[in-house]
């Protein structure tokens, strides 16, 4: 039975040290970017789901399609946890062949159509900024519904 030298030992070990050292910045930094990519991906879902909760808000008659602040409380009070949003609310009226027509106007080709559109937008600071993602901080979503 032979013995191993110390120093075989002592150098394996050295060399497990140093791949750490090595290895663990580039785990980290990709920790980070995931992390990042998911707050990120939760700030776009929680702005969608507010949007669409102004937009079923306005779609539910013609009166409430005229709402507009209502739309803009109605998205707010859907995502109350992101700060700085901000909501847009329009109503349009287009007629059944897709032409876009005034709200109080009328169709030869049938009755008017009213929609609502709600965007809702938000500013997002990512951890890592890199100018080839065309990435600039802004986060936005819309929804558009056809009143009843």
């Amino acid at each position: 039975m032979t013995a191993k030298p110390i120093s075989s030992n002592r150098s394996r070990r050295g060399t497990a040290t140093v791949e750490f050292a090595l290895v663990t910045p580039l785990l980290l930094l990709l920790l980070a970017a995931v992390v990042d990519f998911g707050m990120l991906l939760r700030t776009a879902t929680c702005l969608t789901d507010a949007a669409r909760a102004g937009a079923e808000y306005g779609s539910q008659n013609a009166t409430t399609s005229q709402d507009i602040a209502g739309m803009k409380t109605a998205a707010a009070n859907a995502e109350p946890g992101i700060s700085g949003m901000t909501t847009t609310a329009v109503q349009s009226c287009q007629c059944s062949n897709g032409s876009t027509v005034s709200c109080g106007g009328s169709c030869g080709s049938g009755a008017v159509q009213i929609y609502v559109k709600v965007t809702t937008t938000a500013t997002t600071a990512a951890a890592f900024t890199n100018s080839s993602l065309g990435y600039n901080g802004t986060i936005s979503a819309a929804a558009t519904l056809r009143a009843q």
